[in-house]
Parts: C-alpha cells; sequence; structure tokens
C-alpha cells in the first residue's frame, strides 16, 4: 500500500469506524442489536465506504455536513455487510468464518442471521434518508443509488448469476455482467454517492461513473487472481482465469486501471486517493 494512502486511510477510517459503533445501540430486544452490530465490528478493510469518502474529496466536497457524508458511506457498508451474512448463511455458501471469526450464524443461528442481514439492509436505507445536512434531492438520489446497486439489476441480480438461476456462465460476455453486478455494482455506487454528496455536476458525476465501473472489475480480476488455485477445481466459482487465463487477467485488470485513472484527469490533484486507490485494487500490496 502506498504510503500516502495509508496516511489517508488513518485520517479517515477513524471517524467512519465511530460511526458504524454507534449504530443499533437502542434496537430491541437489546440482544438483536448485538447481533447486529456483531458483522459490522469484525473488522475489514472498508474499502466501499472509503470510495465514498475519496469521490467526495475528488468532486471538490467541502466536508461541510461530515454526518451526512458518513452516512451516505456508512449505508453502503451495511449493505455490503447484509450480503456477506447471507452469503455465508448454509443455504448459500455455508461459510463458518469471515476474517478470522465465526459467521453469523454460526454464533447466533440461521434464523437470526437471516434477520440480522434484513436489519442491515433497511437501517441503510434509513440512514440515506436522514442524511443531515443533505437536501431531500440528495438523500432520495443516494436511497435510489444504493437500492439500483443492491437490487435485481446489481448486486442480487450477480448473486442470482452466481448460484446457477440463469444456467452455466461459459462466456466472458456472461461473467463480465456476473460481476459488474455482484462485486462492481457497489463500488460503482460509491463513487457515485461521493459525488452526489458533494454536489458533483453531471460530467464530473459521469467522470466518477466510469472510474467506479473500471475498477468494480478490476477488483474482481484481482480477487480471481489472488485466488487462481482455490478455485481452479471445476466444483469452483465462475473465475476469468478459468475462463481466458492468467495472463489475460492481468493484462485487462491492467487496461481497466489505466481506464479509471484517466477518467480522473479532469479532478487533478483532488482525486489522489482515488488514484491510490485504483492501484491498490489492482496490485493488492498489503
Amino acid at each position: 500500500m502506498h504510503p500516502d494512502l495509508a496516511a489517508w486511510i488513518e485520517q479517515k477510517k477513524p471517524g467512519l469506524e465511530r460511526f458504524l459503533e454507534s449504530l443499533f445501540r437502542e434496537a430491541w430486544p437489546k440482544e438483536f442489536g448485538e447481533m447486529c452490530r456483531y458483522p459490522l465490528l469484525t473488522g475489514g478493510k472498508r474499502m466501499r465506504p472509503l470510495w465514498v469518502l475519496a469521490a467526495h474529496e475528488a468532486a471538490g466536497g467541502n466536508n461541510e455536513h461530515p454526518v451526512g457524508l458518513l452516512h451516505a458511506a456508512a449505508a453502503l457498508e451495511l449493505i455490503h455487510c447484509y450480503s456477506l451474512v447471507h452469503d455465508d448463511l448454509p443455504c448459500m455458501d455455508d461459510d463458518d468464518e469471515r476474517r478470522g471469526r465465526p459467521t453469523v450464524h454460526k454464533v447466533y443461528g440461521e434464523g437470526p442471521a437471516v434477520l440480522v442481514g434484513d436489519a442491515l439492509l433497511t437501517e441503510a436505507l434509513r440512514l440515506a434518508l436522514d442524511a443531515p445536512g443533505l437536501s431531500s434531492d440528495q438523500r432520495v438520489a443516494v436511497a435510489r443509488e444504493l437500492t439500483q446497486a443492491a437490487g435485481y439489476q446489481g448486486m442480487i441480480g450477480g448473486q442470482a448469476a452466481d448460484i446457477g438461476l440463469g444456467g452455466p456462465i461459459d462466456n466472458r460476455s456472461d461473467l463480465e455482467r456476473l460481476h459488474r453486478g455482484k462485486t462492481g455494482a457497489l463500488i460503482r455506487a460509491g463513487c457515485r454517492l461521493g459525488g452526489i454528496v458533494a454536489d458533483a455536476n453531471p460530467t464530473e458525476l459521469a467522470a466518477l461513473t466510469l472510474y467506479g465501473e473500471c475498477i468494480g472489475l478490476a477488483f474482481q480480476l484481482a480477487d480471481d487472481i489472488l485466488d487462481a488455485e482455490e478455485d481452479a477445481g471445476e466444483d469452483g466459482p465462475p473465475s476469468f482465469v478459468k475462463l481466458i487465463g492468467l495472463k489475460p487477467c492481468e493484462q485487462e485488470a491492467g487496461r481497466l486501471f489505466k481506464d479509471a485513472t484517466q477518467a480522473l484527469i479532469p479532478f487533478e490533484s483532488k482525486a489522489n486517493a482515488l488514484r491510490q486507490l485504483a492501484a491498490y485494487t489492482v496490485q493488492r500490496k498489503i
């Protein structure tokens, strides 16, 4: 990770973590609130909300309403966490561990895990619609962005394809569409959310959208490269490496990185955090 990016994250992340820590404290029953907080507070890089903050910075957001910005960033993280809680269930990926800790259903049971995921999703929408300091139009735009990215045209659609509901994924076009939904949609949304909160103009929002689309797919290519050995078997998930090979995957990730960084040229130095997040996404050097 580039030292400048590490320093930027060190500056931005604590406020985000404190905000996430504050959620669900008034939930009833009290035990359910603790269940909802469990997947939120088990660590993680917080990449998606960091994209919100970096895009806001690039678009010249003055941070006049920092809590409103945190509402948007945290809402995206809640949707990501909800998807992981449901993904880990026995009826889906059946994972017992995430980030080195037992998954929600292993700690609390399958029924509560379903409800935890539901609560994270609905709380995300409340955060969007209650974001202080944002105009009514901005709040609606944030909520619309989140629901479109998380719904059947985005993340859920990609997950449906991933479990085989549309048949085998055996060509590049379908695989790209799957991952632009399952993985890329929330990353694209994060970049757009930062722009919306910063009141970006249409040209700026289009540039952030292009960046997000490129990096959303590059993120998955990098994952497939890292997981090439683990995913190699016939029973492994659809993978770009299995479909087109390792070297073409590396080349495509490099091309997408170039396109993403070119999209940021109009923002000049204000987009440094976005550029460094793009490099980290593709290189995954920790």
